[in-house]
């Protein structure tokens, strides 16, 4: 694809406009009021699809060391690293049934990290692991989560299924009573939170969403007793049946071709559209990611990071579309510099911001055949105000 020359002064005025109105049109003033929590009144949106109810258990009154709240990779980090200075009592907590967090949760047909995984996936040194895909499936993911928490013997004190419903601290006795809905009260000595943000489903504001009457699911309890097939597609069940997405951001890019292979047809509801990079995701080799050498995860990883804060290391190990726009997200880091003249930084920053745009746009009427489908999938806004997202 040709990269559009920068924009003339005259285009980025009648940019900022189509913008302006495109915002007008999609901001909302309840904000984040507009979603419903599935825990409140739509309990079969949260369920548990993956494992077979809670399993029976008496609930614990013992005393751990360290209470880890979260069973992602925030909280398998925290006891890995826990275990490695020889504490023995470690007690991670989760409502999931295993590890894996997001990627215990998120199972649904095309689900792939977009970010890649010899840079996303921890530890990758300390477990021998090289990932087989430069952009990791749901499922290699998650096994490695399970890898890492083998290796640290994490599963001895662990409790899944259960929800910390209440922390309380004992002065006299300089520890927390932790409460869950399984009714454990136990004590630790210390108390790490790392619950994320990615794990209970968001559900739009609907009316009568709560009275559908056809089969309804969120992407992150994805049925496919109902639908057939697995993450990789072949969803069979749905050869006869007509589906409606709601969501057209991060999941709904890879989810959606999955459906519209697989269901008779496929209705797409979308309010803004996402931009939708190259991808060019492909099987990699030890070779290739330098795993031959000792540290190699690490220096690929601090090379990422160096980029996309803003550094120039002098190569880019990586080499993905994170890499080659980190300009275009600089404001949203805490390194963003205001260095020199600001204005003229501003002037040059949205001139490459507009160029990246209209490369994306371009991608949208190369892409697809109808006019009018193609510009309902344009997106009208600067490059960091929605999540940028990537597909093959």
């Amino acid at each position: 694809m040709t990269t559009p020359q920068t924009p003339a002064p005259h285009e980025l005025a009648a940019l900022r406009r189509r913008y302006r109105l495109e915002r007008e049109r999609r901001v909302r003033p309840d904000g984040a009021a507009q979603y419903r929590d599935a825990d409140a009144g739509f309990g079969y949106y949260a369920a548990d699809p993956y494992t077979e109810g809670p399993i029976g258990r008496d609930p614990l009154h013992d005393t751990v060391d360290v209470a880890v709240i979260g069973g992602g990779f925030g909280g398998i980090l925290a006891g890995a690293h826990l275990r490695r200075q020889g504490l023995g009592s470690v007690r991670i907590i989760d409502k999931a049934g295993d590890f894996g967090g997001t990627w215990y949760w998120n199972r649904y047909p095309g689900v792939h990290c977009d970010i890649e995984s010899h840079v996303y996936l921890p530890m990758l040194d300390e477990t021998g692991y090289v990932p087989e895909w430069k952009y990791a499936p749901g499922d290699e993911i998650r096994r490695h989560a399970v890898r890492i928490a083998r290796k640290f013997d994490l599963y001895a004190d662990t409790v899944f299924s259960t929800g910390v419903t209440a922390l309380t601290w004992d002065e006299a006795s300089e520890t927390w009573t932790v409460t869950t809905d399984r009714g454990d009260a136990f004590r630790a000595a210390y108390v790490i939170n790392a619950t994320g943000t990615l794990t209970d489903p968001k559900l739009p504001g609907i009316p009568g969403i709560e009275d559908f009457a056809g089969h309804t699911f969120h992407t992150s309890r994805w049925d496919y007793a109902y639908t057939g097939g697995t993450p990789l597609g072949g969803m069979t069940r749905l050869a006869d049946k007509r589906v409606g997405v709601v969501g057209t951001g991060a999941t709904g890019i890879q989810v959606i071709p999955m459906l519209a292979r697989d269901a008779a047809h496929l209705y797409v509801f979308q309010r803004t559209p996402s931009t939708v990079d190259i991808r060019n995701n492909h099987r990699t080799t030890a070779r290739d990611v330098g795993a031959d050498r000792k540290g190699w995860a690490r220096r690929r990883r601090d090379n990422y990071l160096r980029i996309v804060s803003g550094e120039n290391p002098g190569q880019d190990l990586v080499a993905d579309q994170w890499t080659t726009s980190a300009g275009l997200l600089e404001k949203l880091l805490p390194s963003y510099r205001r260095q020199g003249d600001r204005q003229a930084h501003e002037a040059a920053y949205e001139a490459a911001d507009a160029a990246k745009m209209n490369e994306l746009r371009a991608r949208v009427e190369q892409t697809v055949t109808d006019p009018g489908t193609a510009e309902k999938l344009k997106p009208w806004y600067r490059y960091a105000c929605k999540r940028p997202t990537f597909s093959d």
